[in-house]
């Protein structure tokens, strides 16, 4: 998921988030940032962790989160396997189940 994919799942505008600085100084800002005055983009909580997010035509933004939102909205795991052999997983479980299966998938 890139960061643009990321704000629209969490519904976030990114003209709304303020901007970030350049590359170098982010992580001192970052610091500076949770000291409780910036709210949660998605629940408006005091956030505990940002983050930048750079989206095309907006730039670097910040993303502002408390740690049950960053967690609910932080992508898990490894690499996903391609569609294909998920889709030949699927095939198999519902025919050892004995189970008609129709598989709709959107590979963008």
């Amino acid at each position: 998921m890139d960061d643009a994919d990321l704000l629209r799942s969490l519904d976030i505008d990114p003209a709304q988030l303020d901007p970030a600085p350049p590359r170098a100084p982010r992580q001192s800002a970052g610091l500076e940032r949770l000291d409780g005055a910036h709210p949660c983009v998605r629940c408006g909580k005091p956030a505990r962790a940002t983050g930048v997010v750079d989206v095309p035509g907006h730039g670097r933004r910040w993303l502002d989160r408390c740690m049950l939102c960053l967690i609910a909205t932080t992508p898990r795991g490894g690499p996903r396997a391609p569609l294909a052999d998920t889709v030949a997983v699927l095939r198999e479980a519902a025919r050892e189940a004995g189970a008609a299966l129709s598989i709709v998938a959107d590979e963008s």
